[in-house]
């Protein structure tokens, strides 16, 4: 967690420094606290409808198209392996690359959040196809009992990556608005990855609830 630290004087007879908790970070996560009660709601409910129709999941899980759900998983995964490479360089106050487009190890936080923000994007992309793909099979919001539970989770998780990538576009745009990059700025950045570290694990346990245990 970020932290803010409040120096007190040294001399004989006072406090020691004193490290605060950055409140902007604190909040994040109390926030990501209650989208985490938000999702859990959302798991109870589909498997408290599966239990009571079992057949039903039995005869729709067969449309699931799990090699290219599997696929799309592993690139919102990934993505956050290039986000955190972001969260490094804002943390070492990098907000751009030193070098050439081709020189990787000289990128800066806005090239590697750019990158997720691309990675992200496939995602959502992948989510529309297998949408298609469902309908394609009768398979829609209103058709059935699984057919909501599959719309209302995973859309629901849509669009939390969807505002995810709103974040990063802001963060992006930021460092191109001022000529110092500062630590707020740099909180940004890091509390963003908070966000879609999130998002991400969300939907892991998403994808092994409706593509795996099916």
């Amino acid at each position: 967690m970020a932290t803010a630290t409040t120096a007190h004087s040294s001399s004989p007879g006072t406090s020691p420094a004193v490290t605060r908790p950055n409140m902007t970070a604190v909040g994040t996560m109390v926030w990501l606290s209650s989208e985490l009660m938000f999702f859990a709601g959302l798991f109870a409910m589909y498997f408290t409808i599966r239990a009571v129709a079992p057949d039903l999941w039995a005869d729709r899980t067969e449309a699931l198209n799990v090699p290219f759900a599997t696929v799309n998983t592993l690139i919102l995964v990934i993505s956050s392996v290039w986000c955190q490479l972001g969260v490094f360089k804002a943390e070492a106050g990098q907000p751009a690359r030193t070098g050439s487009l081709l020189q990787v190890g000289k990128w800066g936080m806005r090239e590697w959040y750019a990158l997720t923000y691309v990675f992200g994007a496939i995602f959502v992309s992948g989510q529309v196809y297998e949408y298609s793909e469902m309908f394609s099979h009768g398979i829609s919001m209103d058709s059935d009992a699984y057919g909501s539970m599959f719309y209302m989770t995973t859309g629901f998780h849509g669009v939390h990556v969807a505002a995810g990538l709103v974040a990063f576009l802001l963060i992006i745009g930021r460092t191109f608005t001022t000529r110092r990059y500062t630590h707020h700025q740099a909180t940004g950045a890091i509390v963003t990855s908070y966000y879609w570290h999130f998002v991400d694990v969300v939907w892991i346990a998403l994808f092994a609830t409706i593509y795996l245990l099916q």
